[in-house]
């Protein structure tokens, strides 16, 4: 069942998604750097501990959401969305009550990080069906432009509450805070009054008899979404730009603090500013895209904002000592973010229309697990949150 333009009921559901995600992002965006902060300060952890809270995690959640894909597929999508946030209640709620008690632990913090991450993983690829679903075709780039656009206010302005809360209340109520931010989204999605279509069927191919047969048919089920967009003509080269912007990004990372805090000798102050003020490219971004959409096509749009990213990081190495090179930094970067919060939204609407019905959580899934190591520049919340 496709819901029209016409069908009230869609809009005021998506309203409570929107205010779902966004009571969820500004958690997560308060909180994320709360679990490093107390490894450090209540277990003493070294920096290759710290290290490991994030290699290891994302990890293990990718070999575990990986094979739940199909399943997730099979299933309707707001009983797992519900399910996912409420896991990450339960997880971080553990680690509050483990600090307060006395008894956490670096496994613990390792076994919470790897669930929250799962749980992530989990809900981006049901609620990028369920979207789908709910939205009309109309309707779903401003839907993912409303979506990025809060995404991008909650990463330029929930890192310094972040700093605020934990200076103010501790690593251990920020963590609460931030769990107490999926139940909230939880109750946002329980909100929901249109009727979810069944999913759809999945396409899985032969899988034959006997062991090696089933085994054969599970492998192709759950490479289904890799398989899906190797197979399409417009996803695999996309895929492949997220992957290399996104490598590109990753790489550029720790020689970009090198550079800003020995090189250029930047103040923590003039550091933090480098990191934080550049957000609000992507919050422009992200609001110009619908406007982008209207006035050229899709396909030009992507390219234009695609190709429009990686131009920026060339001037990251010319920047000069000082204020000056401060300026020039914060530039770059905010022109990098702003073509990156017109693509993402656009990308998400039109991988939303060129997959499948049976497909969309397994895409979503190999698309998340593949570029998850890859910076926040080359995913969206596409990829990580609803849509």
């Amino acid at each position: 069942m496709r819901v029209s333009e016409a069908d009230a009921g869609w809009r005021r559901d998506w309203r409570w998604l929107w205010a779902a995600y966004a009571v969820s992002e500004a958690g997560t965006a308060v909180g994320a750097g709360a679990l490093p902060l107390l490894a450090v300060l209540a277990l003493n952890a070294s920096a290759l501990q710290v290290s490991m809270l994030a290699a290891i995690s994302g990890v293990a959640a990718a070999i575990a959401v990986v094979p739940l894909a199909p399943w997730v597929e099979r299933h309707r999508k707001r009983p797992v969305m519900i399910a996912a946030d409420l896991l990450r209640l339960a997880a971080l709620g553990s680690v509050s009550v483990a600090a307060v008690v006395g008894l956490l632990t670096f496994v613990h913090l390792l076994t919470v990080a790897a669930v929250q991450t799962a749980a992530a993983m989990v809900f981006a690829a049901a609620s990028g069906a369920h979207m789908k679903q709910l939205v009309p075709p109309t309707w779903r780039a401003r839907s993912t432009s409303r979506f990025e656009t809060t995404f991008w206010i909650a990463t330029f302005a929930g890192p310094p509450l972040g700093g605020l809360l934990l200076t103010l209340l501790g690593a251990t109520a920020t963590i609460a805070i931030d769990a107490v931010s999926f139940l909230a989204s939880a109750a946002g999605i329980r909100r929901l009054r249109t009727s979810e279509p069944p999913p759809a069927a999945a396409v899985n191919g032969e899988s034959g008899t006997g062991v090696r047969g089933r085994l054969r048919g599970w492998l192709r089920e759950t490479s289904g979404g890799w398989r899906y967009i190797a197979g399409h003509v417009v996803l695999r080269p996309l895929f492949a730009n997220a992957l290399v912007f996104g490598g590109a990004i990753m790489a550029a990372a720790p020689l970009t603090t090198v550079l800003m805090l020995r090189e250029l000798g930047f103040t923590p102050l003039q550091y933090g500013f480098a990191l934080g003020l550049p957000a609000a490219g992507g919050i422009v971004g992200s609001l110009a895209a619908p406007r982008l959409l209207r006035q050229f096509p899709l396909g030009k749009v992507l390219l234009a904002a695609g190709a429009a990213r990686a131009v920026w990081l060339g001037l990251i190495p010319l920047a000069p000592p000082g204020t000056a090179g401060l300026i020039v930094i914060v530039a770059a970067d905010t022109m990098l973010l702003a073509c990156a919060g017109a693509f993402n939204p656009l990308f998400a609407t039109y991988r939303m229309q060129a997959t499948a019905d049976a497909y969309m959580t397994r895409v979503a899934t190999a698309w998340a697990v593949t570029s998850k190591p890859c910076s926040r520049c080359a995913s969206s919340p596409a990829d990580s949150s609803p849509p």
